[in-house]
This record gives C-alpha cells, structure tokens and sequence, in this order.
C-alpha cells in the first residue's frame, strides 16, 4: 500500500516584544503510545521527520527573555505550514489573547469575526483549515529569565 510520505518543514516562528529580547524555538512533535516495562501505557510527544496522512502534528513555540529587561507587549506569530491545516481549538498559551488570520498575516481577528470566500466568491464564516496563521498575544510581561510557550495542533491536509 503506497502511502504520502512528507518531510516536514518548520516555519519560524516570529516573536515581537516592546522591551527586552526574546529567543524563539519551534518544535514540531506528534504523540506516540509507548508500553512502559511495567506494562502501563504512556503518551509521550517526540520529534516529528515525516507525517503521513491522517498524522496530527503538535508545533510547540518557546520563547525565553533573554534580555536584562522585562519584556512587554509580546505577540508571537507563526504560521500554519502550507501543507498542514490547523485543528480547530487547538492554540494555547497561558495568559494569552489569540488571533488568526485567513490571508497569509495581512490581517488578524478573533476567530468568530474572520470571513472568506466560498468558491463562487460567496463571503461565509472562516473554518480552521482556513487559517494560514496564528498570533498570541500575551496579556502579561515577561521578567528576564523567564520561558513561555505556545501551541498548536495541525493535520496533513
């Protein structure tokens, strides 16, 4: 049985903040079952090289102040890859606003608000598989030192 085989590409992610220097890495990870030598079943994320069709994939992004000064007015923006659709409710990240954009990161609105077009060029309401985008933006600063994270989940398309 011939099956797509896809070598998964990483986009960075892109971290913007007011004050201090943040460090930004992305992981793309899937969940795998593993049986412990007790027999007990664990879950546990590992990298991701290849994802076949039907493979959910999870893109972690940590970002770290690095700087000597509190970071404000932090936004994270990393894009769903072009091959991949994003699974709806899937974006987190503690303390944080999230934004989606439908047309490559030109614009950006909650959910519920965003609108595309259908294939007769009829608006209707985006869906998931729609975003090309994600933005969190972080309702608190972040202190020299400190680490944060987001994620999401995304499914070959």
């Amino acid at each position: 049985m011939n099956k797509l085989m896809l070598i998964l590409l990483l986009l960075p992610a892109l971290a913007i903040a007011a004050d201090g220097t943040l460090q930004v890495q992305t992981q793309a990870q899937k969940e795998v079952t593993v049986v412990t030598d007790e027999g007990e079943e664990q879950t546990r994320l590992v990298p991701v090289t290849t994802v076949v069709p039907g493979d959910e994939v999870i893109y972690t992004i940590t970002f770290t102040n690095v700087g000597d000064q509190v970071a404000q007015a932090i936004t994270i923006t990393d894009p769903v890859p072009a091959e991949m659709r994003y699974i709806d409710g899937t974006a987190f990240s503690a303390g944080a606003e999230l934004q989606f954009s439908v047309d490559g990161g030109d614009s950006w609105g909650v959910a519920e608000e965003l609108i595309v077009s259908d294939a007769e060029g009829k608006p209707r309401p985006a869906q998931a598989s729609d975003y090309t985008h994600i933005r969190w933006v972080m309702r608190h600063p972040i202190k020299p030192g400190q680490r944060g994270y987001a994620r999401f989940k995304a499914a070959l398309r």
